[in-house]
C-alpha cells in the first residue's frame, strides 16, 4: 500500500523540522509574554499611542502607524482591560491602573516575533535545500535575547523585522518561480505587501526595496516578466500603504487640547478645518493629512538629540559598535528580595552577533576573492551571497549618515541579513587552510554551533525574561566591556567614551 501525498508532505522531514521551529520559537518568543507586568522602554509612547486610536483621538506620531494600529488591534480583539482612555491626554504613559493586563498590547508585537522564525527556515530552506541545516540557522533568530526580549513588548521592531523577513522570502520565491509566471506574479505581489507594510512601520525598513534593482538584473533576460512583476509589486505596495495611512487617519478626529499644540500637532490650517468638519474620512482630504504627517516626521527627527558619549548615561550607541553587540540597554529592573535584582536588559546573544559579523566579513572576503583572485572553484551562491552582503553593508553606511542618537536595537535589520549570509558562507566554504570538511564533520560541526547558540541563550535568559540575578552572577555574564552591562549596586564604566570635562 502506497503513502498518500498528505501523509508523505506531513512526514516529510522539512515539515516536520518547520512544525519544530515553530514550537520551539512559541517557546521563547510567545510564551508568558505578557510578563513582565510593567512599562519598559518605549512602551510607554505606544501604548498612549494605541489608546488613541482606540478612542478615536486625533494624533500625529514620529514612526509610520502600522506597528502601532496593530498593538492598539491586539488590545481591541482581547480586550482584558476594563477601559482603555488612561493615557488618551498624554503622548507618554506613566502610572498604570490597578489589575492593567499587557496581554492585548503586546499580542501582535509578540505574535509576529513568534512567527517570523518559521518564515526565517523557509529562507534557509529555499538556500540551503537541507532541513537539518534550515533548523540549525533559525536558531540564529530562535535564541537571540536581543531579539527576543525586545519582541516581547509592545514595540515596532518585531513587526518590522517579520515583514522584512516577509519581503526577503517573497524575493526569493520570485527567483524560484521565474519559469512559472502565475507564481512569479504571486509572490512578487507578496513582496509589495512586505515593502508596503515593512515602509508603514518604520523607515529603516526601506532598504529592502533594494531587493528590486538585484531581480531586474537576475531577469535582466526577462524584462517583460520582470515588469509584469514589478506593476504587481507596485499595486500591491500601494494597497498596503495608502491603506494602512487612510485607517490611521480615519480612526483620529476628536481633537484633545491637553496633547501637544493644543491638540494639533503643528498641523496646517487645511488639516485643521478638516478635523473641524469632521472630513478625515473623505478621500479629497487624504492628500493634505499624509502631507502633514510627513512633515511632522521630519519635524520630529530633527528635534531628536545626537548621540552623546560624554554622557554616563547614555544608552545609545555609535552604529560601527552594534555587530558587537553594543552597548546594552537597561530596560528595567526591580528587586523581589534584598539579595538579588530582575533586570530586563536588550542583551546580544554573543554566540549568534560574533559568528553572524564573523560571517559578513567572510562573505565579504570571499566575494573579493572570487573578483581578484582565482579560487579553485567558483562560487556557487554567488548571487544570494552577494544580494545580502550589499543590503547588509547599505543599511549600515545610510546609518552612519545620520546625525541623532541610535541605539543597538536599531541594527535588528542588518543583524537579520547576517543570518542570511551566515548560511550561505556555510554552503560555500569547503575546506579551511589545509583542512578540509567532510560532510560527516560539516553536519556535526552545525550541530556543535546549534548547542553552542541554546547555550549562551540559556546562560543569558534571566535578562531575557526578567530572573533574579545576584551581583556575582550578575559580573559573570558581564565579561565583554563594550557591552556596559551594569549591576544596581555598581558604577557604570564607560568603555565607548571617557566622560567630557
Amino acid at each position: 500500500m502506497t503513502s498518500t501525498p498528505l501523509k508523505k508532505t506531513l512526514l516529510h522531514p522539512a515539515f516536520l523540522l518547520g512544525i519544530f521551529v515553530l514550537l520551539l520559537s512559541y517557546l521563547t518568543y510567545f510564551q508568558n509574554y505578557q510578563n513582565p507586568p510593567a512599562l519598559f522602554w518605549d512602551e510607554n509612547y505606544h501604548i498612549a499611542s494605541a489608546q488613541k486610536y482606540l478612542n478615536g483621538v486625533y494624533f500625529m506620531e514620529p514612526h509610520p502607524p502600522l506597528g502601532k494600529l496593530l498593538i492598539a488591534l491586539g488590545e481591541k480583539l482581547l480586550n482584558v482591560n476594563p477601559t482603555h482612555n488612561e493615557f488618551i491626554t498624554t503622548d507618554y504613559a506613566r502610572e498604570l491602573p490597578a489589575g492593567f493586563s499587557f496581554a492585548g498590547y503586546r499580542l501582535f508585537p509578540a505574535l509576529l516575533g513568534w512567527l517570523a522564525a518559521p518564515l526565517l527556515y523557509l529562507i534557509f530552506l529555499l538556500l540551503t535545500r537541507n532541513p537539518q541545516a534550515s533548523a540549525i540557522f533559525s536558531f540564529l533568530y530562535i535564541f537571540d535575547n536581543a531579539l527576543v526580549v525586545h519582541s516581547r513588548g509592545a514595540m515596532l521592531d518585531s513587526t518590522l523585522i517579520f515583514f522584512c523577513v516577509v519581503a526577503i522570502l517573497a524575493f526569493l520565491l520570485q527567483l524560484e518561480w521565474k519559469k512559472d509566471p502565475k507564481k512569479f506574479l504571486a509572490a512578487s505581489a507578496l513582496y509589495g505587501i512586505g515593502l508596503g507594510a515593512v515602509v508603514t512601520t518604520k523607515e529603516t525598513g526601506l532598504i529592502v526595496v533594494l531587493l528590486l534593482p538585484f531581480l531586474a538584473w537576475k531577469l535582466r533576460k526577462h524584462l517583460r516578466l520582470f515588469a509584469q512583476g514589478f506593476v504587481a509589486s507596485l499595486v500591491a505596495f500601494l494597497v498596503v500603504f495608502l491603506g494602512v495611512w487612510y485607517i490611521h487617519f480615519a480612526l483620529g478626529s476628536t481633537v484633545v487640547p491637553q496633547l501637544p499644540d493644543n491638540g494639533y500637532y503643528q498641523a496646517s490650517e487645511e488639516y485643521k478645518t478638516i478635523l473641524t468638519y469632521g472630513a478625515n474620512r473623505s478621500l479629497l482630504s487624504f492628500p493634505v493629512m499624509l502631507k502633514d504627517s510627513f512633515h511632522f516626521m521630519g519635524h520630529y527627527a530633527g528635534g531628536v538629540p545626537r548621540l552623546d558619549l560624554c554622557k554616563k548615561d547614555e544608552n545609545g550607541s555609535p552604529f560601527f559598535v552594534w555587530p558587537l553587540g553594543a552597548r546594552s540597554i537597561n530596560y528595567r529592573w526591580e528587586t523581589p528580595d534584598g539579595n538579588a535584582y530582575s533586570y530586563l536588559y536588550l542583551q546580544s546573544n554573543p554566540v549568534v552577533w560574533w559568528v553572524s559579523f564573523a560571517s559578513i566579513l567572510l562573505g565579504i572576503a570571499l566575494l573579493v576573492a572570487s573578483v581578484f583572485l582565482p579560487l579553485k572553484k567558483p562560487l556557487q551562491y554567488g548571487f544570494p551571497l552577494f544580494v545580502f552582503v550589499s543590503l547588509y553593508v547599505c543599511y549600515m553606511v545610510a546609518i552612519s549618515q545620520l546625525n541623532r542618537v541610535m541605539y543597538l536595537y536599531h541594527y535588528f535589520p542588518p543583524l537579520l541579513f547576517s543570518f542570511i549570509v551566515a548560511a550561505l558562507v556555510y554552503l560555500e566554504i569547503q575546506s579551511f587552510l589545509k583542512w578540509r570538511f567532510t560532510e560527516q564533520g560539516r553536519k556535526v560541526g552545525l550541530l556543535i554551533f546549534g548547542l553552542l547558540i541554546f547555550g549562551a541563550f540559556q546562560f543569558y535568559r534571566p535578562f531575557t525574561y526578567y530572573q533574579p540575578l545576584t551581583d556575582a552572577q550578575f559580573a559573570r555574564r558581564a565579561f565583554f566591556p563594550m557591552w556596559e552591562l551594569t549591576c544596581v549596586h555598581c558604577e557604570k564604566m564607560g568603555s565607548l567614551a571617557i566622560p567630557c570635562k
